[in-house]
């Protein structure tokens, strides 16, 4: 089957070359029998908006948007969907009528996510959230769509943490990081969307012991797979989520635009992803 203008998308950030994206996409392109490309794309800050503007004369119908550009996209954007708007970024575009349109789709990538790995998490209600950079807003966004009435921001600076309540408005509150174990008490959910457990960071200091039994723990980080954060919910009993289903799902929506066809996230992609993180430890 002839490639043709339709089926070419891409990934764009600065640097690249660390990018999951081409993995999965290209695994579903095969899968499916789709002819297509997907690819890697290094936009250094100062050319990233010449770039944007030029994507509907550019052939492709679409792609990702990673690191540092997510707030680029979503000003650039002539349309916005919801999540986008909500969160005030944007990893993922698209063209309709020549226009430029703009989605975020970490917030679907983190709710399925927990629902295929955390069966009941949506009754906890309660969600207590460590971290107020891009990714927290993406989850509060998903929390308060989830029916969350009760989101705890926990962060090292206050004052970013009350930026973010204040976005979302009712029933989000800000916390510094000392009150955390406190917090935790009657948490139903516990969420890490800060760095710390991650690979070469240092380890988050939250004793799970204070959360209630039954509670979900999980981590955007994926590596490593198994964070301590996650190691120690496991070793309490608690239902444990890492980050790379977060990764996987938010892929979804994007490639079904570009491609035409509803892909899955399956074990048999997660172990080549799994397998890939693995060689390049």
């Amino acid at each position: 089957m002839a490639e043709t203008a339709g089926n070419r998308a891409f990934v764009v950030g600065h640097p690249i070359a660390h990018s999951r994206s081409p993995l999965i996409h290209g695994y579903w392109l095969e899968t499916l029998g789709i002819a297509g490309s997907y690819e890697r794309i290094d936009v250094p800050p100062a050319a990233i908006d010449a770039f944007l503007r030029g994507l509907p004369k550019s052939g492709f119908a679409g792609g990702n948007v990673t690191i540092p550009h997510k707030e680029a996209a979503h000003r650039l954007a002539d349309r916005l969907d919801p999540a986008a708007e909500a969160i005030g970024a944007a990893n993922t575009l698209w063209l309709e009528e020549g226009l430029l349109c703009a989605g975020n789709t970490d917030a679907h990538g983190f709710t399925a996510n927990l629902d295929q790995e955390a069966h009941g998490w949506r009754q906890a209600r309660t969600a207590l959230v460590l971290g107020a950079g891009g990714a927290a807003r993406a989850v509060v966004f998903a929390l308060k769509e989830a029916g969350f009435g009760d989101i705890r921001l926990v962060n090292r600076t206050l004052a970013r943490a009350q930026e973010l309540a204040d976005r979302f408005g009712s029933g989000v509150s800000a916390h510094g990081w000392e009150a955390a174990g406190e917090l935790a008490a009657d948490a139903g959910l516990l969420v890490n969307t800060s760095s710390l457990g991650m690979a070469g960071k240092e380890a988050l200091s939250l004793d799970v012991s204070r959360l209630p039994d039954g509670a979900v723990v999980t981590d955007i980080v994926y590596v490593p797979l198994e964070t301590p954060l996650l190691a120690a919910a496991r070793r309490r009993g608690l239902v444990a989520v890492d980050g790379l289903g977060m990764l996987l799902h938010q892929a979804v929506p994007g490639f079904e635009r570009w491609f035409g066809a509803r892909p899955e996230v399956t074990p048999a992609l997660r172990a080549k992803i799994v397998a890939d993180l693995e060689k390049h430890r």
